[in-house]
């Protein structure tokens, strides 16, 4: 199977203009994603964006990249948009704001997808380590049944702890913060993005429940590894600083 890593860079994010471009310990925000999933086991990895400023840069540090349209409501589009035009049959949607996605990540990612010829979506989720986390809406909850498929996800602390949050990191149900990394088959990313958006998606702005609420499976991989997004200006020196204690 061919493998294609898409990571979807614009520029006009409302809460952080010019993202990519950001300096992280002296590279471009989008060149340390790249850097990232190209030591994945990825056939191939391009960038998608619909500003030449972005485009450029990936050029001068030697990058793959794809001009979108303006257009395109979410970084899903632009990676069918390029599914569209490659040859692949796995393509990645890699975050183009987690500088710290370890390549690993990826690969368990495609693995679980390619292995299992019934999926064809699957996602990773990291225990909660925290009540803060747990509670934060900003951090997307998963729960799952027994055979790894989604039930639902949330920006609510699910499970529910009826008997009181004393308990919400006991081990018979533990909690998952979903990481916003998928794997889709070729097929069926270009049928979900022809999809309408659903009630619930619109209600808890999580694309992913388009999917389930249309009858599919998404399939979830436990990984021990967490990964930092950069939401805020701020997040820049979090991420700086987890780097600098990196061997």
């Amino acid at each position: 199977m061919k493998t294609l890593g898409v990571i979807p860079a614009r520029y006009g994010a409302q809460r952080f203009p010019g993202k990519p471009l950001a300096l992280i310990a002296g590279k471009p925000l989008v060149q340390r994603v790249y850097e990232q999933a190209r030591k994945a086991r990825l056939d191939a990895v391009v960038v998608a964006t619909d500003d030449e400023r972005i485009a450029n840069v990936v050029r001068q540090f030697g990058g793959d990249v794809a001009m979108t349209s303006p257009d395109c409501p979410s970084g899903t589009d632009r990676a069918a948009v390029v599914a569209r035009e490659r040859d692949c049959d796995i393509i990645v949607n890699i975050q183009g704001d987690e500088p710290l996605m370890r390549p690993e990540m990826i690969d368990q990612l495609v693995d679980g997808l390619a292995t299992d010829p019934n999926c064809v979506m699957a996602t990773l989720a990291h225990k909660v380590q925290s009540f803060d986390a747990l509670t934060n809406s900003n951090i997307v909850k998963v729960v799952f049944a027994s055979n790894g498929n989604a039930l639902y996800f949330s920006r609510y602390a699910i499970p529910f702890v009826r008997d009181g949050w004393t308990s919400w990191c006991s081990p018979e149900a533990p909690h998952y913060k979903h990481l916003g990394i998928y794997a889709y088959r070729r097929e069926f990313l270009l049928k979900f993005v022809t999809m309408p958006p659903s009630g619930l998606e619109k209600m808890e702005k999580l694309e992913q429940l388009r999917a389930l609420e249309n009858g599919f499976a998404i399939k979830v991989l436990v990984t021990p590894h967490d990964s930092v997004g950069v939401d805020t200006p701020e997040d820049v020196k979090l991420v700086e600083a987890i780097l600098g204690k990196t061997p």
